[in-house]
């Protein structure tokens, strides 16, 4: 059976990474979360002082330092799931924040970021059987991808679904503030100068709002079926 790359681009809090995941697994294939990749870059920047407390990026020495940034995944048999990797080191919680989240789209926009992150995932998925999630996997990453899907949800939905998110990790947020960074993340991604968010012109939409986790499993597996069968 030949092995294809599949591209899941879309907003935030959609549940872009749980259906990948969930995908990955059920089909055998490797799982890559594009969005973990620039929250290291932002964590990275966060730890090394290079957002000051206004939120202004050090982009000179940020650039200097790109290349030294390895971000990896590492596999947890235990769990049976993937965890994010820092120049060695498990990041995965440490990504997860609120604090991670306010920042990571202006880190994520910057062209020399993008160039050094897309060159990591494309070396990555050089041989197929994966499974990526992002915000320009289908458009910017792997263009040629087999099987290319565009999640969304309303926004309050999806900020409904961070906000429990957090509450259930223990992190003090509201759903006000969670709504705000949903919606400021989505116009940075949009409106960035390089590859910026937007649904290829040949990737399928999913709406999720009202679907069930099974109910969009199916329709991913379905479309799977479909692609593998041409």
């Amino acid at each position: 059976m030949k092995r294809i790359t599949i591209a899941i681009d879309g907003h935030s809090s959609c549940g872009k990474s749980t259906m990948a995941k969930d995908l990955a697994r059920t089909i055998g294939y490797i799982y890559i979360d594009s969005g973990a990749m620039y929250r290291c870059c932002t964590l990275y920047a966060l730890r090394h002082g290079l957002i000051d407390a206004h939120g202004r990026i050090n982009e000179t020495e940020l650039e200097r330092r790109i290349n030294t940034l390895q971000v990896g995944f590492a596999y947890d048999a235990g769990r049976n799931i993937s965890l994010c990797t820092l120049n060695g080191d498990t990041v995965e919680g440490l990504i997860r924040t609120m604090e991670v989240s306010a920042h990571v789209s202006p880190i994520a926009a910057l062209p020399f970021v993008r160039r050094a992150m897309t060159a990591q995932q494309q070396a990555m998925g050089r041989e197929g059987g994966i499974v990526m999630d992002g915000r320009d996997i289908g458009t910017a990453v792997f263009p040629n991808a087999e099987l290319k899907v565009f999640v969304t949800a309303s926004d309050e939905i999806r900020a409904q679904r961070r906000y429990d998110e957090l509450r259930a990790k223990g992190e003090e947020c509201d759903f006000d503030s969670v709504l705000a960074n949903l919606r400021e993340r989505d116009r940075i991604d949009s409106t960035r100068a390089v590859a910026p968010l937007r649904r290829a012109d040949d990737a399928l939409i999913l709406d999720n709002s009202h679907l069930t986790i099974e109910e969009q499993k199916q329709w991913l597996l379905d479309r799977y079926a479909e692609r593998i069968a041409d």
